[in-house]
C-alpha cells in the first residue's frame, strides 16, 4: 500500500477519485448522466465516468467517518485499476490526512491468504498545494497514520486466520517480534507457571488443548533521543486482553454453527497487540503494559467441567458454563498484572464476550462499562477521534445477587440471560483491587471486532476494533500531564 503527498497534476493511468456533497460545479453533461441515475437519492452513490478516468462519490455530509467511507467505496468501484489520485487544494480541519489514509489503507483491505489470488499493492496520490512547513507536518502525520492502519490490518490478519494455524504459542511469537524493538520488552509464561503461581482459571480454560496455554506479558516504555528509556512516564497503563484463539465452548459444547467463526474469540488481545505494535514504532511519552491470555477452549478427558471450582485471586469460582471461559482467563489476567505491576494509571481490558453486546447496541459498537464517569469521558472522546463507536451499559445494584454461589465465592455465569453482557463485567469486577475501580473499563467487543458482512470501510470478518479507539486514548494520555 503507496500513499504519497504531491504537488502535481493526475497521470494518464490514474483514476480520479472526487468527493461530492452536491454536483453544481460538474459539467452540464455529467451533471444530466448523474441526475439520471439518481446520484444524489442514496449517500455514498458512486459512477465510475469512464472516459475522464474519474470516480464521483455522493456525500450527504462531509464529517471525518463519512469521508472514509466515501473513499472505500470508491475504491470498490472497479477492482482492475491500482492507481488513484486525489487532487484538492489544501488539507483543512473538513478534510484531514488521517481520514484520507485510514479510508483508503483500512477500505482495500483483503484477506487472501487461503484464496489464489494475487494481491496487487494499490497507490494513491494525494495532491496538495501547501508550504513547506504544512508539507512537513502532513508527511509527519501521515507516516503515523500508515503506522496506525498498518496495525489495524496486522490485527486482520491474525483474527481472520484459523486456529490450525494460530495457536497459543503463535500468539507468544507474535508479541516477541514486535518486541525486538529497543522500547519493548517481553516475557511468555507456559503452563508450569501458572500452576506454581495460582493461574489457575487460564491453566484450567486450556489444559483439554494440545496447544499449551500461555501468559503473555509485553511491555512498551518511550526512549529519549539517546535510546534510554524515560524515567517518568505521564502515565502507566494497563492492557488486558483474552486472546482464545479457538472456542468449542468446552464441556458446555456450542451448538448448531455456534461455533463457526470462533477463531475470532482472540480478537481483544490481538488488538492490543496491534497496539503494542504501533507503540512500537512511535515515542508516546507513557509506559504500557499488554498482559494476554493465550488459551485454547477445547474438549477432552482432561477439560475442565461445570462443578469444579476454581480458585482466582483470593476469590473461588463455581463454574456453570464451561463456554464462559473468557471471563475467567481475563480474571486471572487482571490479579497477574495488580499483583505485578505497581502504581497503574489505566487498567483497559478488551474481549469478545458475550452476543448479549450484540444484542444490546447492534453488532457495530462496543459495549464499555466502568465505575468512573471521568474516565467514561476519556473514551468517549477517543471514541469520537477514532471513529470507532461505544455505548455504556450500567452496573446495576439489582442484579448484584445473580452471581452468588452456594458452594463457593462466585459464579462464572448464571442461567438468567438478560443482561448478561452486564454480568459478565459484574463478574470481572470482583478482580478489581478497590484502589483501581475507578481507574478501569472493560470493553466487550464482540459485535464490531468480526462481522460477516462488509460495512463501511470495514471488511467481511475480522475489523481490527478497538486498536484505533485505545490507540487515541493513549495519544491522548501521552500530551497531558496527569
Amino acid at each position: 500500500m503507496n500513499i504519497v503527498l504531491e504537488n502535481r497534476k493526475k497521470k494518464d493511468d490514474e483514476i480520479e477519485i472526487i468527493l461530492l456533497k452536491n454536483t453544481e460545479k460538474l459539467p452540464n453533461k455529467t451533471q444530466k448522466i448523474l441526475d439520471k441515475i439518481n446520484f444524489k437519492n442514496s449517500n455514498f452513490n458512486t459512477y465510475f465516468e469512464i472516459s475522464s478516468k474519474k470516480i464521483f462519490v455522493y456525500m450527504k455530509n462531509k464529517d471525518r467517518e463519512s469521508i472514509k467511507i466515501a473513499l472505500s467505496k470508491a475504491l470498490k468501484v472497479t477492482k482492475k485499476h491500482i492507481d488513484f489520485y486525489i487532487g484538492i487544494k489544501s488539507l483543512n480541519k473538513e478534510l484531514k490526512i488521517e481520514d484520507l489514509v485510514q479510508g483508503f489503507i483500512l477500505g482495500s483491505y483483503e484477506f487472501l491468504k487461503y484464496k489464489k489470488k494475487e494481491k496487487k499493492e494499490k497507490r494513491l496520490c494525494i495532491n496538495i498545494k501547501n508550504s513547506k512547513e504544512q508539507t512537513k507536518d502532513l508527511q509527519k502525520r501521515l507516516q503515523d497514520s500508515l503506522s496506525l492502519c498498518q496495525s489495524v490490518n496486522f490485527v486482520r490478519d491474525i483474527v481472520n486466520t484459523p486456529a490450525q494455524d494460530f495457536y497459543p504459542k503463535t500468539m507468544a511469537n507474535e508479541a516477541l517480534e514486535i518486541a525486538k524493538k529497543k522500547n519493548m520488552s517481553c516475557s511468555i509464561y507456559g503452563e508450569d507457571y501458572m500452576q506454581e503461581n495460582s493461574l489457575n482459571a487460564i491453566y484450567a480454560v486450556g489444559r483439554a488443548s494440545r496447544h499449551e496455554s500461555q501468559l503473555i506479558h509485553l511491555s512498551y516504555k518511550a526512549s529519549n533521543h539517546a535510546g534510554m528509556r524515560t524515567k517518568n512516564p505521564k502515565a502507566k497503563i494497563v492492557l488486558v486482553g483474552k486472546g482464545v484463539t479457538y472456542d468449542t465452548g468446552g464441556l458446555s459444547l456450542k451448538r448448531g454453527d455456534g461455533m463457526v467463526s470462533m477463531k475470532c474469540d482472540k480478537a481483544g488481545a490481538i488488538s492490543i497487540l496491534g497496539v503494542m505494535k504501533y507503540l512500537s514504532q512511535s515515542n508516546l511519552d507513557i509506559e504500557v503494559h499488554a498482559i494476554l491470555g493465550a488459551v485454547e477452549n477445547m474438549i477432552g478427558s482432561n477439560a475442565y467441567k461445570p462443578d469444579d471450582v476454581i480458585k482466582i485471586g483470593n476469590k473461588t469460582v463455581e463454574i456453570t458454563n464451561t463456554d464462559a471461559e473468557g471471563r475467567l482467563v481475563l480474571a486471572d489476567c487482571l490479579v497477574y498484572a495488580q499483583k505485578n505491576i505497581n502504581n497503574i494509571d489505566y487498567i483497559l481490558d478488551l474481549a469478545t464476550l458475550t452476543g448479549s453486546s450484540i444484542g444490546a447496541f447492534g453488532g457495530y459498537t462496543s459495549a464499555v462499562l466502568g465505575h468512573s464517569e471521568k474516565l467514561k469521558n476519556k473514551i468517549s472522546k477517543a471514541s469520537k477521534r477514532s471513529g470507532e463507536l461505544i455505548g455504556f451499559l450500567p452496573f446495576n445494584i439489582y442484579m448484584q445477587d445473580i452471581l452468588k454461589s452456594g458452594v463457593a465465592d462466585i459464579l462464572n455465569s448464571s442461567a438468567n440471560k438478560n443482561g448478561a453482557a452486564i454480568i459478565g463485567s459484574m463478574f470481572l469486577d470482583n478482580f478489581i483491587e478497590k484502589k483501581y475501580k475507578k481507574k478501569w473499563l472493560h470493553f466487550d467487543i464482540a459485535g464490531p471486532s468480526y462481522r460477516k458482512v462488509n460495512w463501511g470501510y470495514n471488511p467481511y470478518g475480522a475489523t481490527g476494533a478497538g486498536v484505533r479507539l485505545v490507540v487515541e486514548f493513549l495519544k491522548d494520555i501521552s500530551v497531558k500531564n496527569q
